[in-house]
């Protein structure tokens, strides 16, 4: 974690702040897509979070002018025009560059970032997509140091599109396949020591990511905080998976997006 680390202020009109994380969108998720599409179009949030794997995988800003992910960057675009958008890179979207953001009109948010919203508690908060947390997924952490390099990420932007689109469909299938054979007890948590070391850093008492799939609330008996999110999955799961966490004055809670 970077020291020091970013820091982001709200004004006193923003009275309540949405966060969600994990939607990975695809063509194969349209239900999915419909229920971001509403939310966003209803929500009564006066500013909107999103903190990581928006998109099952994004190999590059000039996606965005394939048919659906052109359907997305207009939808974003729309909400951006409404309510300030927040938007945070995940392991699956880690290529969102500038041009994605200029079209969309969204804000990018470092990761890990802390945030005061004047308008809701003096106390701030942490942000984080969540992934460089999870320390016992040392094959990913060994991956995500990889392509986290420039060099890296320009001899692999370098690639035609449908090339780029091909690898990162291959990768997706070796992500499942290996989620597959991992202890769900265990797999892919945030490491507690780590992320206590974080907030000591931030000054802050309560974190929010994303990334592991588990959603839960949890008061530490060493004085802080988190808030994991909900991945977003209408599509295939029974029942459907969906959820916001909102922050207002009376604090943090857990809603479906038709009652945002």
């Amino acid at each position: 974690m970077p020291d020091p680390v970013a820091r982001m202020v709200l004004p006193p009109s923003i009275r309540t702040a949405d966060f969600i994380s994990d939607l990975h969108l695809s063509r194969e998720l349209p239900r999915t897509a419909a229920a971001l599409a509403e939310y966003l179009r209803r929500t009564k949030a006066e500013a909107i979070f999103i903190l990581g794997d928006l998109f099952e995988a994004w190999v590059g800003d000039d996606s965005r002018t394939l048919p659906f992910e052109a359907s997305i960057v207009d939808m974003l675009a729309g909400a951006a025009q409404r309510q300030p958008l927040y938007i945070m890179r995940g392991n699956r979207d880690f290529l969102m560059d500038g041009p994605l953001f200029e079209a969309t009109g969204a804000v990018e948010l470092p990761d890990p970032v802390v945030v005061q919203a004047l308008g809701i508690s003096n106390e701030p908060v942490l942000l984080s997509h969540g992934d460089a947390l999870c320390l016992e997924d040392t094959a990913y952490q060994q991956f995500r140091a990889q392509v986290r390099q420039p060099e890296w990420k320009a001899a692999f932007l370098a690639k035609p599109l449908a090339e780029r689109q091909a690898i990162g469909a291959q990768m997706r299938a070796a992500s499942r396949a290996h989620q597959l054979r991992a202890e769900p007890v265990t797999y892919a948590d945030a490491d507690a020591s780590l992320a206590q070391a974080w907030l000591a850093v931030a000054g802050a008492r309560t974190l929010i990511h994303g990334h592991t799939h588990r959603p839960q609330s949890e008061r530490r008996a060493e004085g802080w905080q988190r808030h994991v999110l909900s991945d977003w999955d209408c599509d295939h799961a029974l029942p459907a998976r969906a959820e916001v966490l909102r922050w207002a004055n009376e604090g943090f809670t857990r809603l479906p997006p038709d009652q945002t």
